[in-house]
């Protein structure tokens, strides 16, 4: 069972994760293919490949050609820039052979455009910030607020607003934002596997205890059965597939979403880690296996991230 990574950069706990589950199935490779040769996940695979840029017309040919030399059964993408661009040439990878762990491409642009994704929460009844009209007089705004970039990614300028000083530098700063009100409380990433019938078959909440650059540092596995129930209801209105990551808050007057990541986010191996394993999952179906839903996943156990250097 050979298993390629996309834009791998930096994803060597993934890769790892990986290669164990594998090992479990009778063996395989891991490939990791990236833009820059000098990618950590370069010296953590068994096999790595240099590709041209996401953005260039070369990109999904050459992906093809390493699908058909490395004889790949499964393809994991793991930015945001890559996954519309692959998703439209999802049959292409189908025709090889390969399972690509994707949802359709109006699920990606629903996900990528955080309007679209503010559409879909308040078309679909599901609770989530409020949108506030960018063109509204900072002065009369309620603070604190948050901004985001339209089509940002790894929380680059996501930002906490305290001042009609900082909003009207920030509206002006940040390209397409978007304006919301700001929800305090506690933060989750919620870790969730869909077969390919868009049902769910693990839910994990992960509550971000700290986090840096948008990725966590430190988190807890959470059973908390009024998040997996509400993610459940996103989820079968959204219809992914695959393993996607879902970002919201919970405080004392409920819980509410921010925004969907159809893809591994940096904190993924945790819930691997808890038992609800998305890339034995992506191997299961590969094989043909059909999947239920399963909460067989550890409780409470907490995890704390560190970074670690590989000579190149």
């Amino acid at each position: 069972m050979n298993i390629l990574f996309t834009s791998s950069g930096r994803r060597v706990e993934l890769l790892k994760r990986a290669a164990k589950a594998v090992s479990k199935f009778g063996g395989g490779k891991i490939i990791a293919a990236d833009f820059s040769s000098d990618a950590p996940t370069s010296r953590f695979c068994d096999v790595f490949e240099k590709v041209p840029s996401v953005l260039s017309p070369d990109y999904i040919p050459a992906l093809c050609d390493i699908c058909r030399r490395r004889k790949i059964d499964i393809l994991i993408p793991t930015i945001d820039t890559e996954l519309e661009i692959i998703a439209k040439f999802v049959r292409e990878f189908e025709q090889l052979g390969v399972l690509v762990n994707i949802s359709h491409v109006e699920v990606i642009r629903i996900c990528r455009d955080k309007l679209l994704t503010q559409k879909f929460f308040e078309d679909n009844g599901i609770a989530s910030p409020i949108l506030i009209d960018n063109q509204l007089d900072s002065s009369k705004q309620k603070y604190p607020l948050f901004i985001k970039p339209r089509y940002g990614s790894s929380s680059i300028n996501a930002l906490r607003v305290n001042s009609p000083k900082e909003l009207d530098f920030f509206r002006e700063y940040i390209k397409d934002p978007i304006v919301q009100n700001f929800i305090f409380g506690d933060e989750y990433t919620v870790d969730v596997f869909c077969g390919f019938d868009s049902n769910p078959i693990t839910i994990v909440p992960r509550l971000r205890i700290a986090v840096r650059s948008g990725e966590i540092l430190k988190g807890r596995i959470v059973r908390d059965s009024h998040i997996i129930s509400e993610t459940a209801n996103l989820v079968s209105k959204l219809k992914p597939f695959g393993h996607i990551t879902v970002q919201c808050f919970k405080n004392d007057a409920g819980i509410f979403f921010v925004e969907v990541n159809p893809r591994f986010g940096g904190g993924a191996p945790m819930s691997i880690d808890a038992g609800a394993n998305s890339i034995e999952n992506l191997i299961r179906l590969k094989r043909g296996e059909k999947l239920s839903y399963s909460d067989d996943w550890r409780d409470g156990i907490e995890f704390s991230r560190f970074d670690d250097s590989v000579m190149v």
